[in-house]
C-alpha cells in the first residue's frame, strides 16, 4: 500500500509499504478513506520529537471503512468510523478513570523505557507519532491497523454525515473543547486564547458555547484572526501589539480569567526570550521555545486558570514559577482524552451546534501529502487545514 513516511527534518516522502495485518484478537483494519495533517504533525517533520525512525508512517487524523476484523473486535466489516488519535484499552486504571490518553496497556513493553526514561512514565500510544509512544504505523496511508477496535472507534451510522463533517473528532475538535473544559469556563469570563492554528479556532469556538462572554484570539497570520473573528472572537495579531499590555488594558487593569496556550513548542515572534529559546535549542541546550505559556502565565488574572493543550517534548528554561505560585494561578494541560468526548461532539455536530469544517482550505490525494506538509508548514495562513483522501485526485477547497 501507500503511505505517507518519516525520512528525517523536513524529509517525508510517499512510499510503499506493508499492507497492515490483524496481530491481535481485539484489531480491526480501516481502509482509510480521509485523513488530516495535524499542527503536531510539523513537530515531526521539524524534527523536534525524538524517536522517529526512518520510513515510519505518518498521521493521527483519520478515519475510514472497516475492511477486517480480528475475533473480539466489535466492529462490522462496512462500518464507518472515525478512529481517535490516543491508543487506550478500555479497561486499565487510567482508562477507568476516563483519563484515556494515559492508557496503561496501549504502549508496548519494548517501548515503555522510552517514556519512563523521558517523561517519568510510559507514554500511551498514539497513532503516527514516534517510538516514545509506541512505534504505531499512522494513518496518513491506504489502510491502518487499529488496536483495542472493540472500545476506541466511533462507528458514524449516518451516511449521509460526510467525512469532511467528523473527521476532527479523531483530535482537533476533542481537543480545543477539552482545552476550552480545563480553563474551567464560568459564564462572563474573559478567556485569552494563543494560537489560531486548528486546535485554537475550536478553542474559540468551543470557548463561547462554554459561556465565556469574550474570547480574545492572539496570532500574527490575518486570514486565522479573521476566521476567529467570525465567531465573535476580538483579535491581537502580536506584530503589531504588545501583548501583555494589550490584554490589561482589554481588561480593565485585571487580567483575563482564564488563557489557553495552543502554540506549544515551536513559539515565534522576535521577541528576546524566543530569540534565546531558538539560540538554545539550535546548540542543543533545550527543546522547546515556551514563550506563549510564559507570557499566558504572566497575563493570566490573580486565581485565574491557565489551560495547555499545546505539545511540548522537553525541558524548557526561566519557567515563571514564582509568578505562578504567588497569583495562585491553576495549570491543566496533557493529551485528549478523545474517546470522553466523541458521542457528545458527534450529538452536537449532528445538530447543527458545531461547525467543524470551516478550517478545511484545501483536500488533496495522498500522493500530494509531502507537498502538503511544505505547504502546511511555509503558507500557514493560506493552507489552514489540508485533508488527504486516499486514492482520490486533489481537489483544492474554495
Amino acid at each position: 500500500m501507500k503511505a505517507i513516511t518519516w525520512h528525517g527534518k523536513h524529509d517525508v516522502r510517499l512510499d510503499s509499504v506493508d499492507d497492515p495485518e490483524i496481530l491481535n484478537p481485539r484489531d480491526a483494519i480501516i481502509r482509510v478513506t480521509s485523513t488530516a495533517i495535524c499542527g503536531s504533525d510539523l513537530h515531526l517533520y521539524d524534527g523536534y520529537v525524538p524517536t522517529m525512525e526512518k520510513g515510519d508512517v505518518l498521521g493521527h487524523e483519520f478515519m475510514g471503512e472497516v475492511v477486517e476484523i480480528g475475533p473480539k473486535s466489535t466492529l462490522k466489516v462496512g462500518q464507518r468510523v472515525v478512529v481517535p488519535f490516543p491508543i487506550a484499552c478500555g479497561s486499565c486504571y487510567h482508562c477507568s478513570k476516563q483519563q484515556y490518553s494515559g492508557c496503561e496497556n496501549a504502549n508496548p513493553a519494548d517501548t515503555q523505557d522510552i517514556g519512563r526514561e523521558g517523561m517519568g512514565m510510559p507514554m500511551s500510544g498514539i497513532f503516527g507519532y514516534s517510538h516514545m509512544t509506541g512505534g504505531y504505523s499512522g494513518g496518513q496511508a491506504e489502510y491502518v491497523r487499529v488496536p483495542f477496535s472493540d472500545f476506541g472507534p466511533l462507528v458514524i451510522p449516518d451516511d449521509s454525515i460526510e467525512d469532511d463533517k467528523v473527521l476532527f473528532l479523531s483530535d482537533i475538535l476533542p481537543t480545543g473543547w477539552m482545552a476550552a473544559e480545563n480553563a474551567e469556563i464560568e459564564p462572563g469570563d474573559t478567556v485569552a486564547v494563543w494560537g489560531c492554528g486548528p486546535v485554537g479556532l475550536f478553542a474559540v469556538q468551543s470557548a463561547f458555547l462554554m459561556g465565556a462572554e469574550r474570547v480574545i484570539a492572539i496570532d500574527h497570520f490575518p486570514h486565522r484572526l479573521a476566521l476567529a473573528k467570525q465567531f465573535g472572537a476580538e483579535v491581537l495579531n502580536y506584530e503589531q501589539s504588545k501583548i501583555y499590555e494589550a490584554l490589561w488594558d482589554m481588561t480593565g487593569g485585571i487580567g483575563p480569567d482564564a488563557t489557553i496556550d495552543c502554540v506549544g513548542l515551536e513559539s515565534h515572534g522576535a521577541f528576546a526570550d524566543n530569540i534565546w529559546d531558538q539560540i538554545k535549542v539550535s546548540t542543543f541546550m533545550a527543546t522547546d521555545r515556551p514563550h506563549v505559556i510564559r507570557q499566558a502565565i504572566m497575563a493570566t488574572r490573580k486565581g485565574g486558570r491557565v489551560s495547555m493543550p499545546g505539545v511540548y517534548a522537553g525541558f524548557v528554561d526561566k519557567f515563571p514559577l514564582g509568578a505562578f505560585m504567588e497569583k495562585g494561578l491553576t495549570l491543566k494541560t496533557g493529551q485528549t482524552h478523545v474517546h470522553k468526548y466523541l458521542r457528545p461532539l458527534y450529538t452536537a455536530i449532528a445538530e447543527g451546534k458545531i461547525d467543524s469544517t470551516f478550517l478545511i482550505s484545501h483536500r488533496m490525494g495522498l500522493d500530494e501529502g509531502p507537498e502538503g506538509y511544505k505547504h502546511f508548514k511555509e503558507e500557514q495562513d493560506t493552507y489552514t487545514k489540508i485533508v488527504l483522501k486516499p486514492g482520490m485526485a486533489a481537489t483544492t477547497a474554495a
